[in-house]
């Protein structure tokens, strides 16, 4: 074996690298919501899409991010499918606000920053077809955090 064959990291442990994050309960609990407004925010088709793509795309030593993908929520994940409003016109103010409060991020780390460390370790898996499918959903400073990550 190699020095090469070390482990590799996991999804939340990129997005802790990449954030102000402490735990990776934090890392987890910040990426369930980043990744439920991003559901949100778009067509369940897609939202079935994103997951198919992550299940095929996904390294082995970040498979908990197909897990993150789906909404631990039982009745929230529920409720989200069969809504008949979809794809929520999210403001970034509001996209950063949920994030904050549902999240329930430790003071002093900033939304904003957890958003660009979940979307950075996301479109490192996803196709560039996917990435900018996903870009075109969202709106203003939330898009620019995402071509930025």
């Amino acid at each position: 074996m190699t020095s090469q064959s070390q482990k590799q990291p996991s999804f939340l442990d990129k997005v802790l690298e990449r954030s102000s994050l402490q735990s990776l309960n934090d890392a987890q609990r910040a990426t369930n919501i980043v990744f439920r407004i991003l559901r949100d925010m778009m067509l369940n088709k897609t939202s079935d899409q994103i997951e198919k793509d992550l299940k095929e795309r996904t390294p082995e030593s970040e498979q908990e991010v197909i897990d993150l993908w789906q909404d631990p929520n039982v009745m929230v994940a529920f409720f989200s499918r069969i809504s008949p409003v979809q794809k929520l016109h999210i403001k970034p103010g509001t996209f950063m606000l949920r994030l904050q409060q549902e999240g329930a991020l430790p003071d002093g780390v900033r939304p904003e920053e957890v958003t660009k460390a979940v979307f950075s370790a996301t479109r490192e898996i996803l196709s560039p077809e996917r990435n900018k499918e996903i870009a075109a959903l969202l709106p203003g400073e939330i898009q620019q955090i995402w071509e930025g990550a």
